[in-house]
C-alpha cells in the first residue's frame, strides 16, 4: 500500500481534507491525524473491524484500551454515561481544559464496541485543541478511536515524517499539519468520589495538564503509594499505563545530572541532557549529545522536543546505548519523567 501525505494548514479552510479523511474512515480504513500532543492513528470508533486494524497495524495488545476523540465537549454524552454526582466536576474540567490535552475516563455507553475499551466498563474521552482531529470527527459523525500513530511501545510520533517511518505502507493517508505543539500525550484523569463522597480526580497518566493546574479547579487524589506510576498494571484500566512504553530500539538508562555514570567498555553512548550544561553532560564519554532545552532549562520547550530528540538519538548510527538525564519532577517534568521511566523499563520484565 502506498501511503499518501496530504499537507494541511489548520489556519486555512481544510474541510475538504477532513471530508476525504472521514470518507476513508467510513470505509473502515485508517488515517494518521495530528493532535496538539502527538499524531494519532484514527479509525471509526463505532466500527469494530476498523478498530481491530488499529491493533493489528500497531501490533498493540488488545488489553490496552484506546482514546476516543470527539468533535466537541457535548459529544462526550454520546459515548459516556456520566454519573449524576460527577456531572458538575466533568463540566468544570471540560470548560477549563477542553479543547486541550486532557482525557477523561468515564463509564461507557453500550454504543462503544468492546474492542475500543478492551472490554472495560469505561471509555477514554478527549477533545483535542487541534482542528484536524476535531474536523475529521465532525465530518465522520462518529468519534475517532486513535492511539499514537506508531508501532506499539515505540517512541510516539510528533511529525508526519515520524509517522511514515513507523507506519509508511501500512495505512492509506497521513494528514500533515507540521510538528505537534505540545509533544507529550494527554493527561488522563478518572473523575471519582473521594472517601468522603466528594468529587475528585485520580491522575492515571501524567501529561501537559499538570497536577498544579488541576488543583486550581478541583481536588486531586494522591497516588495510592509512592511509585504508583511505575507500578503500572500488566492489564491497564486506561491507555498508556503499561510499565514499558514509549521506548527507543536502543537501551535507555536514566541517570542523575550530577552522576555518577560508569560507561561500559566498547559501548558508544549518546546523552539526552536537559540543558546540556550538567556535570553529566561534561563527561567525555559521549559520542553524541542532544539537549531538550539548550541552555535555558524550560520544561515547556523540553516537553515539545522530548520524543523528537529520543527518535533522533535512536536513529543516530554512532550510538549503541542512550543515557537520559533525570528531570525535575514538578509540572511538566513529572510527565516527562513518566515517559522516560517507561522508555527505560525492561520490556522483558
Amino acid at each position: 500500500m502506498e501511503t499518501r501525505v496530504l499537507e494541511i494548514d489548520p489556519l486555512e479552510d481544510c474541510r475538504a481534507a477532513y471530508r476525504e479523511a472521514a470518507a476513508l474512515l467510513a470505509e473502515g480504513q485508517l488515517v494518521a491525524i495530528p493532535t496538539e500532543t502527538v499524531y494519532g492513528l484514527g479509525a471509526d470508533a463505532f466500527n469494530a473491524d476498523a478498530v481491530a486494524q488499529v491493533f493489528a497495524v500497531k501490533e498493540r495488545p488488545h488489553f490496552d484500551p484506546l482514546i476516543c476523540h470527539l468533535p466537541n465537549a457535548a459529544a462526550v454524552h454520546e459515548i459516556a454515561d456520566v454519573p449524576e454526582g460527577l456531572r458538575g466536576l466533568v463540566d468544570t474540567l471540560a470548560a477549563e481544559f477542553w479543547p486541550g490535552p486532557m482525557t477523561l475516563v468515564l463509564p461507557r455507553r453500550a454504543c462503544v464496541p468492546d474492542i475500543v475499551t478492551s472490554g472495560l466498563p469505561t471509555v477514554a474521552c478527549r477533545v483535542t485543541s487541534h482542528e484536524a482531529m476535531r474536523g475529521v470527527a465532525k465530518a465522520l459523525g462518529h468519534p475517532v478511536a486513535a492511539p499514537s500513530a506508531n508501532r506499539f511501545g515505540h517512541i510516539s510520533p510528533t511529525s508526519a515524517a515520524a509517522v511514515l517511518k513507523e507506519l509508511g505502507g501500512a495505512i492509506p493517508l497521513v494528514l500533515d499539519a507540521g510538528a505537534c505543539s505540545e509533544g507529550l500525550e494527554s493527561t488522563i484523569l478518572a473523575p471519582c468520589l473521594d472517601d468522603k463522597g466528594n468529587p475528585a480526580v485520580r491522575v492515571l497518566r501524567e501529561g501537559p495538564i499538570t497536577r498544579e493546574k488541576l488543583r486550581e479547579v478541583c481536588r486531586v487524589l494522591k497516588p495510592a503509594k509512592k511509585g504508583a506510576q511505575e507500578d503500572a498494571p500488566s492489564a491497564p484500566n486506561a491507555p498508556g499505563q503499561l510499565k514499558s512504553h514509549y521506548a527507543p530500539s536502543k537501551p535507555l538508562t536514566l541517570c542523575s545530572p550530577f552522576g555518577p555514570f560508569t560507561p561500559q567498555p566498547g559501548v558508544r553512548y549518546g546523552l539526552i541532557s536537559y540543558k546540556g550544561e550538567s556535570k553529566l553532560a561534561q563527561m567525555d564519554c559521549w559520542v553524541e549529545k542532544m539537549s531538550l532545552s539548550p541552555g535555558s532549562g524550560r520544561l515547556a520547550e523540553a516537553a515539545v522536543r522530548l520524543f523528537a530528540v529520543m527518535r533522533a538519538m535512536d536513529e543516530c548510527e554512532d550510538v549503541d546505548a542512550i543515557v537520559a538525564e533525570e528531570l525535575p519532577t514538578v509540572g511538566l517534568g513529572a510527565a516527562m519523567m513518566d515517559r522516560l521511566t517507561r522508555a527505560a523499563a525492561d520490556r522483558n520484565a
